[in-house]
């Protein structure tokens, strides 16, 4: 019964990928029968003593303590230990993941194999999209018949969500791995370098910067360290810039406007759309569109953009309660209900979380869990760099590791359903890789 439950379980589980793309309900589901099924598993098997002897698995109970006992000094304390106490099902993923649902070699390359199926269906459903403009309305339907709600952004299979750039430069690379462990193609540098092209050029027209710049920073990564495959990194970022220049050149979505105002402000670039009117196809009609504002404007104007604005009353939280912070999920309660953090927010409304994984475990947990968080990534790269797979599937897995927690980078919130299945499940994913061997 107990194998019969594993196999359901790891069928399950090899489908998140997919279930990540229809929102956070499906992913969360799996996982919390999965983390309910895993506890059964540890304690029917006796596996559990094995279990407490693991430095990873000891650091993520002591991380969860840690969110527990800051709760109890926390501002709302019902949204901190409600939040603390289920985070658990997160960072039982990834024990979940390498202990028992792909353990199994043959299950993980299933789910590699998955995984590259997916991502190269978001590269060619992003594209239908973006090749599917009419300047006045901005990117069309996807293959599923997904339109965006906001003008210039892609959102690919993802609904009303503008995540397919930061779906595919997460997952992209678990796919070349698998690319990569296939005999025929190990050695295929031209097709290396067009699926690793590809994700680069699809995160750049999403409109995401973060996942192209994370992406491409991981691409670096391997370039320096992943011998033998340096061709294909390389010839992969000249082909991928190359895409970018000709879709800035010649795609209209690029050139049909002019600037109107430019500010650093969330949404504060204006710009005129040109177009031919819809009843006098002679005559040219223009409108004005709101835009996320340009990066020169940002950095120039920092502390009164977006960024800046949450970024310093987070830093003001967190030197207000510089040990356990204001408590898990607290951020915006604490912004709508104390004038002084509120007036802070001049041009802007109290946002959800403080969009960067480290400065919010900084203001909302403190330096307690802030440095436990950090003590956990260690043990995990260490995890990763002394496991018994080959060097270059653990180079892949620290590559993705660097993507996901690169600190200067704007970030969903960890505690939310699906940016934190997605981010322990790959997790997961990449402890795998890292013992994972072509020859068994």
């Amino acid at each position: 019964m107990i194998q019969l439950s594993e196999k359901f379980f790891s069928i399950l589980f090899l489908l998140i990928p997919l279930f990540l793309i229809t929102g956070p309900a499906l992913p969360d589901i799996v996982i919390s029968l999965g983390l309910i099924y895993g506890v059964i598993y540890f304690f029917y098997l006796k596996e559990y003593s094995k279990l407490v002897k693991i430095n990873f698995f000891r650091i993520s109970i002591l991380f969860w303590l840690s969110l527990i006992f800051i709760s109890f000094f926390s501002y709302n304390k019902t949204n901190s230990f409600q939040d603390g106490i289920i985070f658990v099902r997160f960072l039982f993923i990834p024990i979940l993941c390498y202990f028992i649902f792909f353990k199994k070699r043959e299950i993980f390359k299933q789910i590699l194999f998955v995984i590259t199926l997916i991502v190269i269906f978001v590269c060619v459903d992003s594209f239908y999209q973006f090749l599917n403009y009419t300047p006045e309305n901005g990117f069309g339907r996807d293959l599923l018949g997904f339109k965006s709600n906001w003008y210039g952004r892609l959102t690919g299979p993802f609904g009303d969500e503008l995540i397919p750039g930061s779906y595919i430069s997460k997952f992209g690379l678990l796919g070349f791995a698998f690319i990569i462990s296939i005999k025929k193609f190990e050695n295929k540098i031209f097709f290396h370098s067009i699926y690793l092209a590809s994700i680069l050029f699809i995160s750049f027209i999403s409109g995401e910067r973060m996942a192209f710049a994370t992406f491409g920073l991981g691409l670096i990564f391997l370039f320096l360290f992943l011998n033998g495959f340096r061709k294909s990194i390389f010839l992969s970022i000249i082909i991928g810039f190359f895409f970018i220049f000709l879709a800035v050149y010649l795609h209209p979505s690029y050139n049909d406007f002019k600037i109107v105002e430019s500010t650093q402000y969330h949404q504060g670039q204006k710009i005129e759309k040109f177009f031919n009117c819809i009843n006098e196809k002679e005559q040219i009609c223009s409108k004005i569109v709101d835009i996320q504002p340009s990066i020169y404007e940002i950095i120039k104007n920092f502390r009164t953009s977006a960024y800046g604005e949450i970024y310093a009353l987070s830093f003001k939280m967190f030197l207000d309660n510089p040990i356990t912070g204001i408590g898990i999920n607290n951020f915006k309660f604490l912004c709508n209900n104390n004038n002084i953090y509120q007036n802070m927010m001049v041009h802007y409304e109290c946002a959800s979380h403080p969009h960067n994984i480290y400065i919010q475990w900084l203001a909302e947990g403190g330096l307690l869990v802030f440095m436990i968080f950090i003590i956990y990534l260690v043990f995990l790269i260490f995890f990763l760099k002394n496991n018994t797979g080959e060097k270059k599937y653990k180079i892949i897995s620290i590559a993705v590791i660097i993507i996901m927690f690169w600190p200067i980078m704007s970030t969903g919130s960890l505690i939310k359903n699906w940016f934190g299945i997605i981010i322990f499940f790959i997790v997961g994913l990449c402890m795998c890789l890292s013992k994972f061997r072509n020859n068994n």
